[in-house]
């Protein structure tokens, strides 16, 4: 019954309705009292001064490993469940987080809703904007643990400590090889299915990642982007 006024989405319940409005105002009113940073609800806040005081509640039943949130702690443990509870209303493809299943659905719908203010890129998802915006604000919020090593996004913070740790989450179904990130573990299997989803435009060629796409495709374009410092050959 409460619907927002901007956007015509509509809540169950009054206070997540105008949480949500606040997408519209830009009203942030909880601050974190170590860096200034405000967020639209109490409950980010909450996670994000976590960063600071390094509290990690939540802890994976399987391996131990600890989360400053419940939602990350809950999403982790898919990994060793292999529980997929999110799938696509126009293809059937599950995924493990609702964010993921959205961002994959806009592949279907086109929409990018998240602009960045400084050039004007779109982006399906907030977050994905956001880390984004950092490459022009120099912003790097996340450190490692082990070096110090600071980073723009969690995502690449915790894919960089796998190196201090040995950490290899992502485990190949047919051959059991594993690997730090989902996204290599996915190209990795993709020998053993024959899967090749990325087709090259101009002549139609398929590959079983994007790099090697992109690589192929620079044959039609002609574009050599790697450049020799000493002589200039490309």
């Amino acid at each position: 019954p409460y619907v927002c006024k901007q956007c015509g989405k509509a809540f169950t319940r009054p206070r997540f309705c105008k949480e949500h409005e606040r997408i519209h105002t830009g009203e942030k009113p909880y601050v974190c009292k170590q860096c200034g940073k405000a967020f639209t609800r109490p409950g980010f806040c909450k996670e994000h001064e976590r960063i600071h005081t390094g509290e990690k509640p939540y802890v994976c039943k399987q391996c131990g490993k600890a989360f400053n949130t419940w939602g990350y702690c809950k999403q982790h443990e898919r990994i060793h469940t292999g529980e997929k509870p999110y799938v696509c209303k126009q293809c059937g493809k599950a995924f493990n987080t609702r964010a993921n299943c959205k961002e994959h659905e806009r592949i279907h719908t086109g929409e990018k809703t998240y602009v960045c203010k400084q050039c004007g890129k779109a982006f399906t998802r907030p977050d994905r904007c956001k880390e984004h915006e950092r490459i022009h604000t120099g912003e790097k919020l996340y450190a490692c643990k082990q070096c110090g090593k600071v980073f723009n996004t969690r995502a690449h913070c915790n894919v960089h400590e796998r190196i201090h740790t040995g950490e290899k989450p992502y485990v190949c179904k047919q051959c059991g090889k594993a690997f730090t990130r989902p996204g290599r573990c996915k190209e990795h299997e993709r020998i053993h299915t024959g899967e090749k989803p990325y087709v090259c435009k101009q002549c139609g060629k398929a590959f079983n990642t994007r790099a090697n796409c992109k690589v192929h495709e620079r044959i039609h374009t002609g574009e050599k982007p790697y450049v020799c410092n000493q002589c200039g050959k490309a």
